[in-house]
C-alpha cells in the first residue's frame, strides 16, 4: 500500500482550514494537495481529530496486512488439497 505523504495531524489541519472557510484552491496551492484528495479527507475523515484519524489509518493498516496474510493460507490450502488429491 502506498504510504500518504501526509501524516493524520497534517490532514487534520488541513481539513479544519476548509472547514474554516479557506477555499479547496487556496488549500491545493498551498499544500500540494490535489482536489479530489481533499474532498476524499473530507468524506473519510471529516471531523475527526488527528488522534482518531491516526488509529483509523492504522486499523486500516492492519485489515490489509491480514487480508494479505489470509490470501496467502488460502493459497496455501487450494495447494495443499491439490497435492492430497493427486496423490489419492
Amino acid at each position: 500500500m502506498k504510504k500518504s505523504r501526509f501524516s493524520p495531524h497534517q490532514i487534520a489541519s488541513i481539513l479544519k482550514e476548509f472547514d474554516q472557510g479557506k477555499s479547496a484552491e487556496e488549500i491545493t496551492r498551498d499544500h500540494g494537495v490535489s482536489k479530489a484528495s481533499l474532498y476524499k479527507w473530507r468524506q473519510r475523515y471529516g471531523g475527526m481529530e488527528a488522534s482518531e484519524l491516526k488509529r483509523i489509518k492504522e486499523l486500516e493498516e492492519e485489515n490489509s496486512r491480514l487480508k494479505r496474510m489470509y490470501a496467502n493460507l488460502a493459497m496455501e490450502l487450494d495447494t495443499a488439497k491439490y497435492i492430497i488429491e493427486k496423490k489419492l
